[in-house]
């Protein structure tokens, strides 16, 4: 038998969302075929609604999954994160911690796209997911928006369009049946068209670290790996707020309407 231990990371959104993974994997004997049959994944998760304050709270977050979990960090084979898109300053906590860590530890961080998390959520709460347009309010009047299909040949996800920032009406549909995961049609009802066609809306698919840890396991194993000092948040977004005339001019085009104004760090 042989072990993984993974510990992931979140804090892209306004909850901290740590857990730990531990799975077994059988042998293989001599002729190839596995010696016996292990036992099944074991996780332990906080998922917690920490606001601004996550980067107070992961550390000791943390240290309390591995004292239920019986480990340390020593027994970490790998540290995964939800690189992005999110709040910046939440992007920044969990890969400053996991590049960290993972220095401190000699051990390889693995980057998830927090989209694809979505998407990993999704199919995790419903098998038929298998094709998943991921789309998040980023603020500002724009989505974060990817379009995921499940390729079963490789038994993982397959990005038919990487992470992108669009305006909600301009978000392209999949021409099949999809799940649309996130809180974008939450936040852009009408305006957001592809909620319209979607097969299924699940809104409660959202950044969590327990789909992460799942996504970054296969990652992992796959050698989708980088050495800590590889690690980078990916903002999509290349500033964090609109200045005065950009709220003043998409509030015009809106007929004065509020969610030209908002401004966020995501």
């Amino acid at each position: 038998m042989t072990e993984t231990v993974l510990l992931a990371l979140d804090t892209s959104t306004e909850y901290c969302s740590v857990a730990l993974l531990r799975v077994t994997a059988p042998a293989a004997d001599l002729s190839g075929s596995a010696s016996e049959t292990p036992p099944g994944p074991r996780v332990w998760t906080r998922h917690e609604a920490t606001g601004a304050v996550s980067s107070t709270r992961l550390l000791p977050a943390i240290g309390e999954l591995l004292a239920e979990a019986g480990l340390t960090l020593a027994d970490c084979d790998a540290i995964a994160f939800g690189a992005g898109p999110g709040s910046f300053t939440g992007l920044r906590t969990a890969t400053g911690v996991a590049q960290g860590l993972a220095f401190g530890l000699d051990i390889p961080v693995v980057p998830v796209s927090t989209l694809l998390i979505c998407a990993e959520s999704a199919r995790l709460r419903d098998p038929a997911a298998t094709r998943v347009l991921a789309a998040l309010d980023a603020r500002m009047d724009e989505a974060y928006w990817a379009d995921y299909t499940w390729d079963a040949a490789v038994n993982d996800w397959r990005a038919l369009r990487p992470a992108s920032l669009d305006a909600p009406e301009a978000i392209a549909a999949p021409d099949e049946p999809f799940t649309l995961a996130g809180n974008a049609a939450a936040a852009f009802g009408a305006r957001l068209v592809a909620s319209t066609t979607a097969r299924t809306i699940d809104a409660e698919a959202l950044p969590h670290a327990l789909p992460l840890a799942h996504a970054a396991l296969r990652a992992f194993r796959a050698g989708r790996t980088l050495r800590a000092d590889e690690a980078a948040p990916e903002y999509v977004r290349n500033k964090v707020a609109q200045t005065t005339a950009e709220r003043m001019a998409a509030k015009a085009a809106q007929g004065g309407g509020q969610n030209g104004g908002r401004e966020g760090g995501r």
